[in-house]
C-alpha cells in the first residue's frame, strides 16, 4: 500500500501548492491563483504529504452559505494519480464541512466520473432560493460566480461540469 497521510495546510505548504496548479491553469483546467490568494485560503486546505513531508495533493473546502461549501484547488501529483490520495482529501474535506455544519458540497470539475463515484451529481442552475442567490451574488469571490453560473465567468467554466452532493 501507497503511504501519505492527510494534515491541516500550514503557510509554508502554499508555495507547494501555487506550482502544482500551475501546469492546470495552462492547460486551462482550473483557474489561476495568485500566491496571495493561496496564502489568504491557506486555512481552508487539507494537504496529502509523502514520508518525507512533501506535499503530493491537496484541496479546499470554501464556505459558500449557512448550509453549502465547496471543493476547490483539489490537485493529485501526476507520480499519486490512482493511489487513493484524490479519494482521501475529498472524503476529509466532507468530514470538515459536516464539522462546519454544512449539508452540501458544491464542485466545478471536468473529473465527472471521480465525483460521481464520491455521490456527487450533475445539477442545473437553480440550487439555491431566490433569496440566498440574491445575497450570494453579492460576493466578490469567482467561486460563488461560477456556482451561481454567472455569465461573466462561462469563459472560465467551458466544458465543466456543476455538481452538487447531499451530505448525510
Amino acid at each position: 500500500m501507497v503511504e501519505f497521510t492527510l494534515r491541516p495546510a500550514r503557510a509554508e505548504d502554499m508555495d507547494d501548492v501555487h506550482r502544482m496548479l500551475q501546469p492546470y491553469v495552462l492547460r486551462r483546467i482550473l483557474l489561476g491563483k495568485d500566491l496571495v490568494v493561496l496564502y489568504e485560503a491557506t486555512q481552508e486546505f487539507v494537504v496529502a504529504v509523502d514520508a518525507h513531508d512533501r506535499v503530493i495533493g491537496c484541496g479546499a473546502l470554501h464556505v459558500m452559505w449557512e448550509d453549502l461549501g465547496e471543493v476547490r484547488t483539489l490537485l493529485v501529483a501526476d507520480e499519486w494519480l490512482h493511489t487513493g490520495v484524490g479519494r482521501a482529501i475529498v472524503e476529509r474535506l466532507e468530514a470538515n464541512a459536516r464539522e462546519l455544519g454544512l449539508t452540501r458540497l458544491f464542485c466545478l470539475t471536468f473529473e465527472t466520473a471521480f465525483f460521481h463515484r464520491r455521490g456527487f451529481e450533475e445539477i442545473g442552475e437553480h440550487v439555491v432560493s431566490p433569496d440566498v442567490y440574491s445575497q450570494l451574488v453579492r460576493s466578490p469571490d469567482e467561486g460563488i460566480a461560477e456556482f451561481l453560473d454567472l455569465a461573466h465567468v462561462k469563459p472560465n467554466t467551458l466544458g465543466n461540469t456543476r455538481m452538487l452532493k447531499r451530505l448525510v
